[in-house]
């Protein structure tokens, strides 16, 4: 693994551990701000907890395991995905500087942004192989070498089958000919 994802992913992941704690401790401190974008979203989705504070806890936790993982290298496309699925409800319901006025306008402006900014590296954590090709190249790589060993075999079988009819054809009418038969 390069230095740089060493160093880079423990870094990115760090504000998500701290603010799912922050979360999973208490989740009265955030559940007024996160009223106007959980009820859309919980009413929509039934799996989902009716309760604003249980689905800041889940936020929260869903943000310790994926930030953890993808400090540790773990699973660090898949928690990198999951922590961009808990970033958007929490940029959306903490940073709405559309409805802030004077100076905190400002300042949730640079949050959002902030968050945004986060958002972007965490979409490019998600897709970051590692240096190892990804599944899906993998899959049409072995896909093209599969057709191309199949050709080869087509070929060779042509290239065998008319010599090789010619060849027992003619036994065939050289022992039609022996005396005794």
């Amino acid at each position: 693994m390069s230095l740089l994802r060493v160093v880079g992913r423990p870094m990115l992941a760090s504000m998500f551990v701290a603010g799912g704690l922050n979360c999973l401790r208490n989740p009265g401190e955030v559940a007024p701000l996160a009223e106007p974008v959980v009820r859309p979203v919980a009413d929509r989705v039934s799996a989902l907890p009716d309760s604003t504070e249980q689905l800041v806890r889940l936020n929260g936790a869903v943000q310790v395991v994926g930030g953890v993982l993808l400090g540790l290298g773990r699973l660090p496309r898949l928690s990198a995905l999951a922590l961009a699925v808990t970033l958007v409800p929490t940029t959306l319901a903490g940073h709405r500087f559309w409805d802030a006025e004077g100076p905190d306008r400002s300042q949730q402006t640079v949050h959002f942004l902030k968050n945004l900014s986060m958002l972007g590296g965490l979409l490019i954590a998600a897709d970051d192989t590692g240096g190892a090709p990804s599944l899906l190249w993998r899959g049409r790589h072995a896909a093209q070498g599969l057709r191309r060993d199949a050709g080869l075999v087509r070929r060779s079988v042509r290239a065998t089958a008319r010599p090789a009819a010619a060849a027992g054809g003619l036994k065939a009418r050289m022992s039609a000919c022996k005396p005794g038969r």
